[in-house]
């Protein structure tokens, strides 16, 4: 796995602003290169943000949005059309104002779906969406993501992987069914490391003075099972992306300085 590089920016808004800039050109090149770009798409409020700033960014025109695959690294078990669920948060932010390939957005079971209070049985049928979109030049049963996105919860969670709990250890299973999360709500799906860790490049977002201690757990060092975002790790580059206030506990030969 590639070890972490950081980008530190001034503040939040310049942070999603040029993760935005940074996405842009990563799908770009991907389609450039291949035909086609696959990203994971990560919620809450830095994912949100970055989402955001992508669609009043200029630059986002140079996207052929049909050619875009898009995931989710997880989602609230919650109805469809919830507000608090990641796909409508980011159809709000983004998906709806670009004109992507309806059959390209690949969002996770909801709660009134087919699969019911069946947490279980609607992680594996995204386990088997995955499995089904890779292809022979993939190394298993998910799709090589371009970029995979990630926020950092204040105690070190990422996707809906928490510390400690069953989820984080899972190395066979590429998505499973969350039960009992910290944070309300406790039912959830998420993508497993072994799945993140398929990923091309993997960025973790972190922003705020209330994420500065989860950056500084993670990167110095801890376990995977205690620090989730530790194992957060991509193939070919792991991006942490922050800003100065989620920097701050970080001794400062750890980070460049902050970006224009």
């Amino acid at each position: 796995m590639s070890t972490p590089q950081l980008v530190v920016h001034r503040d939040k808004e310049l942070m999603a602003q040029a993760a935005a800039a940074r996405l842009i050109t990563k799908i770009v090149d991907a389609q450039a290169s291949r035909g086609t770009a696959s990203v994971v798409l990560t919620g809450g409020r830095n994912g949100n943000g970055l989402l955001a700033a992508l669609a009043q960014a200029p630059a986002r025109d140079a996207v052929d949005w049909t050619r875009l695959d898009l995931w989710w690294g997880d989602e609230r078990y919650l109805p469809e059309g919830d507000p608090e669920r990641n796909v409508t948060q980011a159809r709000a932010a983004l998906l709806d104002s670009v004109p992507l390939d309806p059959a390209r957005v690949h969002a996770m079971p909801a709660s009134d779906g087919p699969y019911g209070t069946d947490v279980e049985a609607a992680a594996e049928a995204y386990a088997a969406e995955l499995a089904k979109a890779a292809g022979p030049e993939n190394h298993g049963s998910v799709p090589t993501f371009d970029v995979l996105m990630l926020g950092v919860g204040p105690d070190t969670h990422v996707a809906s992987l928490f510390p400690e709990l069953p989820a984080v250890r899972e190395t066979e299973r590429t998505v499973v069914g969350v039960h009992g999360a910290p944070k309300p709500p406790p039912t959830r799906i998420s993508l497993t490391l072994p799945a993140i860790r398929s990923a091309r490049e993997v960025w973790l977002l972190a922003a705020g003075e209330d994420k500065a201690e989860a950056a500084a757990i993670a990167l110095s060092g801890a376990g995977e099972i205690q620090a989730p975002a530790a194992g957060a790790r991509g193939r070919s580059r792991t991006l942490w992306l922050l800003d100065s206030a989620a920097a701050s506990q970080l001794p400062r030969s750890l980070y460049p300085p902050a970006s224009p």
